[in-house]
């Protein structure tokens, strides 16, 4: 009869074998195989070693076995599959209307990062682009004094995020906004997160099939993947108070925002992809363009 990890292990051999695509929450076949095997065994995700030897029955191992086929046959993102994300240990609901959440803002967040910039002063956070949700209930769980509004052009990925807000019990202190951009968003804020859609064009036509089941609203960034960011650079600090600071995530397109921006004094956050994936900007440096 075979085990938890036989399942883990041939599994990661057919995902390896069918040139599969990663990065929507694991960075390689195995840890994609024991995600999808432990959730569609009932088993917590973080207990491979405790369950490894465990025997499967023939009916786990024949539905384990469907579930790896969906995802090699449909290059759905594994997060489609289970409707489950993780960000810094915390569970979420995703599904197709909303991109899946993998932002490095949220290791920020969680590790205090950005704190420098903070103060009692800062009460008022928005989460701009929020898609499931993911950053504005973090942000309300990490800081439990604030009150944070979560925007989004989408109103299906808004959906998923009430999902998000609800069952995370932060109704109270984060509110939902359909908005393009900063449009119909009122008030001021002492932070702003924004993980944008910044996908440049070329990089765009040449995405796995895995990002292409994400909605593209949430990707595109136009001919250099600047398209969204320069009008939210241009807004931003109407919508900021005195000592705001702007966290902006642009993914792999540093040389693309430094050639926008080149007089822009940013500074670069570390993340565990480095320290070109994240920006923060204050409102004086913003106000320089």
């Amino acid at each position: 009869m075979p085990t938890v990890i036989d399942l883990i292990n041939d599994s990661a051999a057919q995902l390896e074998k069918a040139g599969v695509a990663f990065g929507h929450g694991t960075a390689n076949a195995f840890d994609e195989a024991a995600w999808l095997v432990l959730w569609k065994l009932g088993l917590p995700l973080d207990a491979i070693d405790e369950h490894a030897d465990d025997a499967v029955t023939a009916d786990q191992q024949a539905s384990t076995e469907a579930l790896i086929a969906q995802r090699i046959a449909t290059r759905k993102p594994a997060a489609y599959l289970t409707q489950e994300a993780w960000l810094q240990g915390v569970a979420f609901y995703v599904d197709e209307r909303a991109i899946v959440p993998r932002s490095f803002i949220a290791e920020i967040v969680a590790n205090g990062d950005i704190d420098y910039w903070l103060g009692e002063h800062t009460r008022n956070v928005l989460d701009l682009c929020t898609g499931n949700g993911s950053l504005a209930v973090l942000a309300a769980l990490c800081w439990p004094d604030v009150s944070v509004a979560a925007a989004d052009i989408s109103p299906p990925a808004l959906e998923v995020a009430r999902i998000n807000v609800d069952r995370h019990a932060v109704a109270d202190r984060v509110s939902l906004i359909h908005s393009d951009g900063l449009k119909n968003v009122r008030g001021s804020f002492d932070l702003i997160l924004c993980n944008p859609p910044y996908v440049n064009a070329q990089s765009m036509s040449a995405l796995p099939a895995e990002y292409q089941a994400e909605p593209e609203l949430a990707l595109a960034g136009g001919a250099d993947g600047m398209d969204f960011i320069r009008q939210l650079l241009a807004d931003a600090p109407a919508r900021m108070n005195e000592h705001a600071v702007l966290v902006l995530e642009i993914g792999n397109e540093r040389p693309n925002f430094e050639a926008a921006f080149p007089r822009l004094p940013a500074v670069w956050l570390e993340t565990s992809a480095g320290d070109d994936q994240v920006l923060l900007l204050t409102r004086e440096a913003l106000l320089s363009l």
